[in-house]
Formats: C-alpha cells, sequence, structure tokens
C-alpha cells in the first residue's frame, strides 16, 4: 500500500498503467476500488497512468470524525501531498459525485497542478446536511439500516458496491456531510480544459448544465435517462466521450 500524509493525515492511493498521469477520484461512500469494480482502469490503463485514491474518510485512508477535518482545501491538499509523493507536478483529475466538488475544488486551490478536469454528477457547491440527517437517524439501527436507506438514493446496488458501502465508517460520512460552498463564482474565469457529465434524471443535472454554460469552452455531456449512481455503474456509457476529450487535450499540448 501507498501512503501520503497531509499534516499527519494518511491518503492511501494505488498507480497503475502508463502515460500521462490521471488521478481517479471517487464519490461519498466509495473507495478506489469502484473505479475497478465498473471497469474504468481497465479501458484507462493502457493510456494513462492511473492514481486511484482513496479519500479522507473512505478505504484505507485516515478517517477522522470532526468536521474541521473536511474542509475542502485540505481535501484538495490531500490530492497534491499524492501528486508530491509521486514527484508529479501536474495530473489530469477526473472525480465523480464528491469527487468531481473536489475536482472543482482542486481548479480553486491548485489549479497550477492540473492539465484537464473530467467532473462527473457533481455541482459547484454541497447540500449534504440532509445526509448527514439521515445518518444520525439511522447509525443507531447498525448498518443494515443505513444501507436500506441508501437504496432509495442509490436505486439498486450491484453486490460489490453494497458490500462496500456497509463497510464504511459512518461516523466520517456523517462528519464530513455538511453544506459548503463551492466555487461558484469564479467559474467563468476558469482556463483549464473541463468536461462536464451528468445523468439527466440526477438531481444535480441543473447545476452541472448551468457549469458548463459559464465555464469558457467547457465540454458538456448529458447521459440520457440516467440516475446519479447508473451514471456510475455503466462506465461503458461515459468512457467513449471523456476518452475523446482527453485525447484531445493530450492533442492539443503537442
Amino acid at each position: 500500500m501507498s501512503y501520503a500524509s497531509n499534516a499527519g493525515t494518511r491518503i492511501h492511493y494505488q498507480t497503475e498503467g502508463t502515460g500521462p498521469p490521471l488521478i481517479l477520484h471517487h464519490g461519498l461512500t466509495q473507495t478506489l476500488e469502484d473505479w475497478r469494480d465498473f471497469g474504468y482502469t481497465a479501458a484507462l490503463r493502457p493510456h494513462f497512468r492511473l492514481i486511484l485514491i482513496d479519500a479522507r474518510g473512505h478505504g484505507a485512508s485516515d478517517k477522522p470524525h470532526d468536521e474541521q477535518s473536511y474542509a475542502l482545501p485540505l481535501r484538495v491538499a490531500d490530492i497534491t501531498a499524492v501528486l508530491d509523493a509521486e514527484a508529479i507536478d501536474q495530473a489530469a483529475f477526473w472525480g465523480y459525485s464528491m469527487g468531481g466538488f473536489i475536482g472543482f475544488g482542486m481548479a480553486k486551490f491548485a489549479p497550477n497542478r492540473l492539465t484537464a478536469l473530467v467532473i462527473g454528477g457533481a455541482a459547484y457547491d454541497r447540500i449534504r446536511t440532509p445526509m448527514r440527517t439521515l445518518l444520525r437517524a439511522t447509525i443507531p439501527l447498525g448498518t443494515a439500516a443505513i444501507v436500506a436507506a441508501f437504496e432509495p438514493l442509490t436505486g439498486p446496488m450491484p453486490p460489490t458496491y453494497a458490500t462496500r458501502l456497509a463497510a464504511n465508517d459512518f461516523e466520517a460520512i456523517a462528519a464530513m456531510s455538511f453544506d459548503e460552498p463551492g466555487i461558484h463564482p469564479i467559474l467563468p474565469t476558469l482556463k483549464i480544459p473541463i468536461c462536464l457529465y451528468c445523468g439527466t434524471t440526477d438531481p444535480v443535472f441543473p447545476h452541472t448544465q448551468t457549469a458548463a454554460t459559464e465555464i469558457p469552452n467547457a465540454r458538456f455531456i448529458p447521459l440520457e435517462g440516467a440516475s446519479h449512481m447508473e451514471a456510475f455503474y455503466h462506465s461503458e456509457t461515459i468512457l467513449p466521450g471523456v476518452m475523446a476529450f482527453l485525447n484531445d487535450m493530450q492533442k492539443a499540448k503537442h
């Protein structure tokens, strides 16, 4: 296992593949293994040096239980700590859901470390108080009750995802579930190549669409009829568009 340290918090990451560096950052309650389970790494590793990160509070990374440990600048610093540990000056970043929000944070707090951004199923701010309320009500009832409460939000869960969801430290998930302003005011100033995508039935679809209209030269890929998690589970629907964007970005550099 590889770890980077950000002010004493250990961030677990793994690398595979060859080519230009590409960070993959999962969503809330997921881990880096979800990128493997749903076919992303198999498609990407022949073309990119993949850097898969377990977000703080998830997977094999440290899991603090205080809200202050999950402020957006700290989460961005987790990513730059991993890049520093791998001696990488700049990388493309692909984040889904919570990972996409952290991608917006990278654009605000560490744009010099990015070559491109891919943001899926994410708004430029985060409204998470309802999630915290749900967790505070269900944590005393046990893991099975928490997983049952998540299913209306995620839809039918593939078995690997359900197992990984149940393994979470839900006190840490509750601690990070707070409302947080994002980067809306700076969207028109962003110069980084950005691709955004979202399922059209995802509640954050209007926010993603708005971001795509306000970011200069952003590429937007709507996934017709897809829910929030369907836009992650079905990698075959999004990989062609995102890989075309990343390939175009690489060609523009040369």
